[in-house]
């Protein structure tokens, strides 16, 4: 249901999200462990929702010596595995298989998403494929395996799995250098969601741009898949992630 404010227009939020918003404090940054619990306690889904890591990063997104974007492991997952497509040929394909990769190709599995087959969340493609990656990249957009991500691999046994396992997880910084990150499920011990927070923070204070100028971490937020923002102090997150 959603509710009306003073003007009688409908807000964009629903009244459980409004409900849950008036526990939040906008303007408090909370230590980790505090934020982490009011994160929890907002999550009222009827399903377990998603611990969102967004972090504003002090970058022009629109220089490209600035573009923070890679992959990182986290030590407990996200609580998602994800349907993995590779372009493999030989032993490699037969790794990739065994890693547990739904659909495994080489050129058949390019024209098959040439006529629109799409039945995958990730894609991954060995360095032999790599040239005829072309084929399929207006296709795919963002979705297109490059080696910068760590999609273009020949280490693709290993790469499935930890796609499947839910440990690797790729980021990239928005239009407006906002980056987010997906931590774990609300439903995962505080240890576990810390100890993917210090990992994923961690990645990005690594991959800091040397053009970047001033105060790199600039906010960091949590929110449930459903639920409101909650403000962490962005110096002692940092300093927990170094």
């Amino acid at each position: 249901m959603r509710i009306k404010n003073r003007q009688g227009k409908k807000s964009p939020h629903s009244a459980r999200y409004t409900e849950a918003a008036k526990l939040v404090d906008r303007d408090e940054n909370l230590e980790l462990t505090a934020a982490l619990a009011k994160v929890k306690q907002t999550a009222t889904a009827k399903f377990p929702e998603t611990v969102d890591l967004a972090v504003r990063l002090g970058i022009d997104p629109r220089k490209g010596d600035q573009n923070v974007r890679g992959i990182t492991n986290l030590p407990h997952g996200t609580g998602k595995s994800r349907n993995v497509a590779v372009l493999a040929k030989g032993d490699l394909a037969t790794q990739a298989e065994q890693a547990g990769a739904e659909t495994v190709g080489a050129e058949d599995l390019i024209a098959k998403i040439q006529a629109g087959f799409r039945d995958f969340d990730v894609l991954l493609a060995t360095e032999e494929m790599a040239p005829q990656i072309g084929k399929i990249g207006r296709i795919l957009g963002p979705r297109t395996p490059n080696k910068r991500n760590g999609t273009v691999t020949n280490n693709i046994g290993t790469a499935v799995a930890e796609i499947k396992q839910a440990t690797r997880v790729e980021y990239r910084a928005d239009k407006a250098g906002v980056v987010h990150i997906p931590i774990g499920k609300v439903t995962f011990p505080d240890e576990h969601l810390i100890e993917n927070f210090r990992a994923g923070l961690g990645a990005l204070i690594k991959a800091k741009p040397s053009g970047a100028k001033g105060k790199y971490v600039e906010t960091v937020t949590l929110s449930s898949t459903m639920g409101p923002g909650v403000s962490v102090d962005p110096a002692s997150a940092s300093k927990l992630s170094s």
